[in-house]
């Protein structure tokens, strides 16, 4: 696979996990402060049905730029590194177990304290995680200028 090929792919995979988490954060939020049970049980099971379209993205993402770059870094491209470190960790650790547990409990009715944590703990991961790819894109675009 060439190379311009290759930055397409992971330009196109970045924006696509970009935008996933921006409206998994956003849908939580409004069906949170808006909705009722049953439309936040809907939009937790939608979010756990897409998280796996979420992981392929964001590894796409990793395995595109490790070809592209290679695996030692400098600069604003090591910068770029362990931002992706950082949100995928936060993503195994926090936001795929939290996805999991509020799919279960909202389809359950159970919308208690914990549920709320969890709710809570989950959208602070996942606005780290927007904030971190959307700092992610913004290098890439402006590294991108800088070589062309």
């Amino acid at each position: 696979m060439n190379r311009v090929t290759m930055k397409r792919i992971h330009k196109t995979a970045a924006v696509i996990a970009f935008l996933m988490i921006v409206s998994f954060f956003s849908s939580s939020l409004f069906a949170d402060i808006f909705g009722d049970h049953e439309i936040i049980a809907q939009v937790k099971q939608t979010i756990l049905y897409s998280v796996g379209l979420l992981v392929i993205a964001m590894m796409t993402t990793g395995i595109t730029a490790n070809k592209l770059y290679g695996a030692k870094v400098q600069g604003a491209l090591a910068v770029k590194q362990k931002r992706m470190k950082i949100a995928a960790a936060n993503g195994v650790v926090i936001l795929i177990p939290a996805a999991i547990f509020l799919a279960r409990w909202s389809v359950a009715g159970q919308f208690d304290s914990l549920y709320w944590a969890v709710q809570g703990i989950e959208l602070i991961a996942g606005a780290t995680n927007a904030i971190l790819l959307g700092l992610n894109i913004r290098d890439g675009i402006r590294l991108s200028h800088a070589t062309s």
